[in-house]
């Protein structure tokens, strides 16, 4: 009874060791699709250089006016962010929705002509998985499907609680970044003046 008793035990925990080098396996994959993803829309972005003799952008005398978007394989971007102390350039795309993450960061809300966009980005090393290493004064520029330049510079970096969606709306940031930490149970947030 005892033999038995433990050659199921040592089965099922064979079965679970199998079980969780194939989720490490598959979350290894899903970075490396990420990344690869997110390489060629870069490829693919061209977001045009403003010169200085054009007249005062649209933006400025019409803030409450839609960003504009770039459209790439069937997905709509904003423009792309750039995070220099991170060795970060990654694509937005134009609205948030889970699959959209899988691929780039993605707008959750706001806009950067109003002063309050906030950017969700998975926790992929090659999405916002290194949010946790940037400081208060660390550089963020993001430019626009039209070539408009926003810099922005870190305030704070903080934790919210997964459900505190209205505290990640909250405040008088001009751009907020945010992922889920590992496990899912709180969010890193990035608040941008």
């Amino acid at each position: 009874m005892k033999a038995k008793r433990g050659t199921i035990l040592m089965t099922t925990g064979l079965l679970l060791l199998a079980a969780a080098l194939c989720l490490a396996g598959y979350n290894v994959w899903d970075e490396q699709r990420a990344a690869s993803a997110v390489t060629e829309v870069l490829a693919q972005v061209e977001t045009p250089v403003p010169t200085p003799e054009e007249p005062t952008p649209e933006y400025i005398l019409y803030p409450e006016m839609d960003m504009p978007t770039v459209e790439i394989d069937g997905h709509r971007y904003i423009g792309v962010v750039i995070i220099p102390a991170l060795g970060l350039e990654l694509p937005v795309m134009s609205q948030w929705s889970d699959q959209a993450s899988r691929i780039a960061p993605c707008r959750y809300q706001g806009s950067a002509y109003t002063g309050d966009l906030i950017i969700a980005g998975h926790n992929y090393r090659s999405h916002f998985g290194s949010l946790k290493n940037l400081g208060v004064g660390d550089e963020v520029v993001f430019t626009d499907a039209d070539g408009n330049v926003f810099r922005y510079t870190v305030a704070a970096v903080e934790v919210l609680d997964k459900t505190a969606l209205e505290e990640m709306a909250a405040g008088d940031w001009a751009l907020t970044l945010f992922t889920c930490t590992y496990g899912g149970q709180t969010r890193l947030t990035v608040r941008c003046v």
